[in-house]
């Protein structure tokens, strides 16, 4: 059930906002346990199989922080966070390394098929999050409902954002719809909702049809021209920027219209003057996660330069794989990497950087790594290079009817979220807001509708 459907739109999300108000208005102690009920009838919705997954997850996590509560013992953490790290590793990444192992002479490989859960990527790292915190002293006890809505929000659950559990729980103890700003925080959601929608099926929606072809056309070993490389490269950069903000414009305006407020997860990256910006404003919520339970932990900034330098790489590349089970997504991350760490010395240095200069090699970087993201090889991804590098014929045809209102939407801004922010309660805006929503309704309905990328990580 995509947030871009009908059965979401028209379905599930008014019969949820109606049962919500109901028991928040009659039998409020039921409230997170039917927003529970609610995110595992979502989940269920995909692919019913996987729901005793996420039951059993979320039910075995608990269980084993409840067993910490009482004996003080780490290496139950310990336990649960590698079992939640292998179940991850057996669902996304079990072929990646039978394929590593089999470049290995003579050495036997076994692969397996199996369906890769959604959101698993997520739900897991929201463990992780909760378990290392719980040993650290730094988290409470929750109860099973609670801790289970924590994992399982509807929301964020398939494509995040990234949730501490500081930054949510405790708003589950609060009456949304009996604070004095309920009504602004409900037509923000419904904006942000639209905001989202817009930016998904009318920017990113249309940027596929220029980047899949030209991708497509490099998986099957054709040859690419100039003008269609930086199409296609372009294209992708755009498109992925507004499909994956704007989902999480949408789940941000879906979870205020339950009363939660979720943290943002970008912030105008395209603007960015340096490749730490970038990551600053890219992802935010996972490039914290990074910082904060991989790249700190690996040593970071505190045991001098080889350990940092090492800190960023190893993160780097680990959030490469993070995002996909191939080597693509490593030399990506790796990418990244090392463009993080010629950064770092340049700063040391004390070299200058016009604010200029950074943003356009900032983002010419940026864009140029896209395509080992996109590409599905390595031979694919050096099709498009010798395309974007003029060692292929110039061609023709270079379609920007959609790249450039994408573009000016990207690098100038606002974001959703800012503008929602901005605007003051007022008829008109209801009334652009629900024509818009409608104009994507009659969109929704002609198109061909697109998953949002990032759910297959």
């Amino acid at each position: 059930m995509l947030f871009n459907s009908f059965a979401f739109l028209l379905a599930f999300l008014p019969l949820a906002l109606a049962l919500h108000w109901l028991v928040e208005r009659f039998a409020p102690q039921w409230r997170l346990a039917l927003l529970l009920a609610l995110s595992l009838a979502f989940y269920a919705w995909w692919d019913w199989r996987f729901l005793p997954l996420l039951v059993i997850s979320i039910g075995l996590n608990w269980i084993i922080a409840e067993a910490f509560q009482k004996t003080r013992a780490g290496a139950l953490i310990t336990v649960a966070i590698v079992v939640n790290l292998l179940l991850l590793a057996l669902f996304k990444y079990f072929n990646f390394f039978a394929d590593l192992a089999g470049l290995i002479p003579g050495l036997p490989t076994t692969k397996i098929e199996l369906a890769l859960p959604l959101g698993i990527s997520f739900f897991t790292f929201h463990h992780v999050m909760y378990l290392t915190d719980l040993r650290r002293g730094q988290a409470p006890r929750y109860d099973l409902v609670r801790y289970g809505l924590y994992i399982a929000f509807f929301p964020q659950v398939l494509a995040g954002p990234l949730v501490r559990w500081r930054e949510i729980m405790h708003q589950f103890e609060e009456r949304p719809y009996l604070r004095e700003d309920a009504a602004k925080r409900f037509g923000q959601g419904l904006l942000l909702l639209t905001a989202g929608l817009a930016k998904k099926v009318l920017l990113g929606d249309p940027l596929a049809e220029y980047a899949n072809p030209v991708f497509a056309a490099a998986a099957t070993g054709k040859v690419v021209s100039m003008a269609e490389a930086w199409q296609g490269t372009l294209a992708f950069g755009f498109q992925i920027y507004f499909d994956f903000s704007g989902y999480t414009d949408m789940a941000l305006g879906l979870a205020l219209l339950f009363g939660i407020v979720l943290p943002q997860n970008f912030e105008t990256p395209y603007r960015s003057t340096s490749i730490q910006d970038f990551w600053r404003r890219w992802h935010m919520t996972l490039s914290r996660f990074l910082r904060d339970y991989l790249y700190i932990p690996l040593g970071g900034s505190r045991s001098g330069l080889p350990t940092q330098v090492w800190a960023l790489f190893a993160t780097m590349v680990l959030g490469g794989l993070w995002h996909g089970a191939g080597l693509t997504f490593v030399a990506w991350g790796a990418a990244h990497g090392l463009a993080l760490i010629v950064a770092l010395f340049w700063r040391r240095a004390g070299w200058p950087m016009p604010a200029l200069l950074g943003w356009l090699l900032t983002f010419l970087f940026v864009t140029l790594c896209w395509v080992l993201f996109r590409a599905s090889n390595f031979d694919a991804a050096l099709t498009i290079y010798k395309g974007l590098f003029g060692l292929a014929p110039i061609g023709s045809g270079f379609k920007w009817r959609a790249l450039l209102p994408a573009a000016a939407f990207a690098i100038i801004g606002p974001t959703a979220w800012a503008l929602v922010n901005r605007l003051p309660p007022s008829r008109w805006v209801a009334v652009i807001a629900a024509a818009l929503f409608v104009l994507i309704l009659f969109k929704i309905g002609e198109d061909a509708n697109y998953e949002f990328i990032y759910f297959q990580f």
